[in-house]
């Protein structure tokens, strides 16, 4: 195995399991019955006024179609989006934020704050910000591939 290719290696390896460790400590210190992929959807609606199809969450996710309407289906039974025709293609649907499910974002964003925070004053402040230009490249390189 080349140099590069072991590189390659110990780098995606740390990758993968930085984000299977992320994503148990996340899921543990959410609201009661909100999965992770739950405050993901709602994190990303929240901006004001943001509102996206099906297919956009779907494709911006990376997940099936039907994944994510399994996603949103739980979503909307819980109160947390609004899925309303879209008035200008009525075949399709549009989800937006509703206020509880601003309301349960913003207690996930409570509940994950303090874990963040203690993982970024532990790494420093300096090496987080010198370390996300290269994993912003990293993701923007994964997605052109997708």
């Amino acid at each position: 195995m080349s140099e590069n290719n072991a590189l390659a290696i110990s780098l995606f390896g740390e990758i993968l399991m930085a984000e299977q460790l992320a994503r148990a400590r996340l899921t543990k210190v959410l609201p009661k019955g909100m999965e992770l992929s739950h405050f993901s959807v709602l994190n990303h609606l929240a901006p004001a006024g943001a509102e996206r199809s099906p297919a956009q969450l779907a494709k911006t996710f990376h997940v099936t179609r039907g994944a994510m309407t399994n996603t949103l289906s739980k979503l909307e039974l819980a109160g947390y989006i609004h899925i309303r025709p879209d008035w200008d293609d009525a075949r399709r649907k549009i989800v937006g934020i509703s206020p509880a499910g601003r309301q349960a974002r913003d207690n996930a964003l409570v509940g994950i704050a303090p874990l963040i925070t203690e993982i970024v004053a532990e790494l420093g402040e300096d090496r987080v910000r010198a370390t996300l230009p290269t994993l912003r490249e990293l993701r923007v390189k994964l997605d052109q591939g997708a």
